[in-house]
């Protein structure tokens, strides 16, 4: 019995992970980030697995990375700067954040 709960259980929290990334990669999708970001190679910005092993580990890394996509940048990752999306709310852009982190 106790293994039958330990399947569902994981089952479950494997179907609630899979519709979060599920939900935060068609938002990226939606707001058009895909457009110069993969998540797992290089188009015109770094791919979302770069930026996740870069910024692993780091505690302000979700609320410094949204400001970034909100507000833009440059230098970090070469020439080509982050263009700014003031259009984006602070809610969406750190959950978009947090959902690159988690990409290994």
């Amino acid at each position: 019995m106790k293994a039958l709960v330990s399947v569902m259980v994981g089952a479950a929290l494997l179907f609630s992970a899979s519709a979060f990334a599920a939900g935060e990669e068609d938002l990226a999708k939606a707001k058009g980030c895909m457009t110069c970001h993969k998540v797992d190679a290089k188009l015109i910005g770094p791919a979302y697995k770069e930026v996740a092993a870069k910024y692993a580990g780091q505690k302000d890394a979700v609320a410094h990375l949204a400001d970034k996509v909100i507000k833009g940048g440059s230098g970090v990752w070469g020439a080509v700067p982050m263009t700014p999306h003031p259009q984006l709310s602070a809610d969406d852009a750190k959950k978009l954040v947090a959902w690159i982190l988690t990409l290994k």
